[in-house]
């Protein structure tokens, strides 16, 4: 039986985990995360799947330290998989498996290289994007492509939709390569990076809203910080104003020289530069609004939007 420790975290770890198990792999050791007690838990539990099967757990705070790589030798591996573990694996991590090392990324190599790779994608307007498994290499994401599955991305989707969808991309492309790489016949991809960017993180911060940007360019950072994420947040008459989902008015509306937020048509609409945005979910003041309650309160006068 092959044997493999799995570095895992989140839905992407638990599918791909048990991805594995379904396909006979021996999985003496799980190394996964604490979750943080400052982060909103919105997906499933690596640790938990992995007991539920027996599986040996471990919860370094640095899985580069020396006891996690005594522990991972002892395991005697013949691969090392990385399902969105959240740390690199170093150079000494990774010599420990003869077979190779392999990480599930969430775009389609090389595009979307680094991190959170599905909120860049919806927040840059993608169609389309999917999960890819390649060779773990001293460069994050850049290593010989072994599988991959694209999912679209439809002009609505939030980021967490989108997310749930590729979930289920990295399922499949575990499921469709993992033959072939345990019977060792598995073909390699090398990736032209020329073809993509690499990413950086996100924070809270980056959910402000730069009404002048223009209607899809505020949809789409809407759509790619909607909750379970901080959301996209700004002002609205001077009051807090945090939007959780739009869509670009589907009726045509006189355009705003300043951004400004108003009752029309039966929508609340934010007018910008080039035309209007409905809001469809959105806190005003603290308040969650519906078009009737935002007009009962501020009548048919627009609020400046900043």
């Amino acid at each position: 039986m092959t044997r493999a420790v799995v570095f895992a975290y989140h839905d992407v770890g638990v599918r791909c985990l048990r991805t594995l198990l379904a396909h006979g792999v021996e999985v003496p050791l799980v190394v996964t995360h604490e979750d943080s007690p400052g982060e909103t838990i919105w997906f499933d539990s690596v640790a938990r799947h992995a007991r539920w099967h027996r599986l040996e757990v471990i919860t370094p705070a640095d899985a580069n330290a020396p006891e996690v790589l005594a522990r991972v030798r002892a395991a005697r591996p013949e691969f090392l998989f990385s399902f969105y573990y959240r740390q690199m694996l170093g150079a000494a991590l990774l010599a420990l498996a003869p077979r190779g090392a392999f990480n599930m990324h969430g775009s389609l190599l090389p595009k979307y290289r680094g991190r959170v790779p599905v909120n860049w994608a919806v927040l840059e307007g993608e169609r389309e994007t999917g999960a890819t498994l390649h060779v773990m290499a001293a460069k994050p994401d850049a290593g010989a492509i072994v599988g991959r599955q694209a999912v679209p991305i439809l002009p609505d989707d939030t980021a967490l939709e989108v997310f749930r969808k590729v979930t289920v991309a990295a399922e499949l492309a575990l499921d469709r390569a993992l033959p072939a790489l345990l019977a060792g016949t598995a073909r390699f991809e090398a990736q032209d990076l020329s073809r993509g960017s690499y990413y950086g993180r996100r924070t809270a911060a980056d959910g402000a809203i730069d009404w002048r940007a223009g209607c899809i360019a505020v949809h789409n950072l809407v759509r790619a910080v909607a909750p379970p994420y901080p959301g996209a947040f700004g002002s609205a008459g001077g009051l807090p104003l945090k939007v959780l989902r739009t869509l670009p008015a589907a009726v045509p509306a006189p355009r705003a020289a300043a951004p400004e937020l108003r009752w029309q048509d039966g929508e609340v609409r934010a007018l910008c530069p080039d035309g209007a945005l409905a809001l469809l979910e959105f806190e005003l003041d603290g308040t969650i609004h519906d078009p009737e309650g935002f007009r009962a309160r501020f009548g048919d006068r627009p609020l400046p939007l900043n």
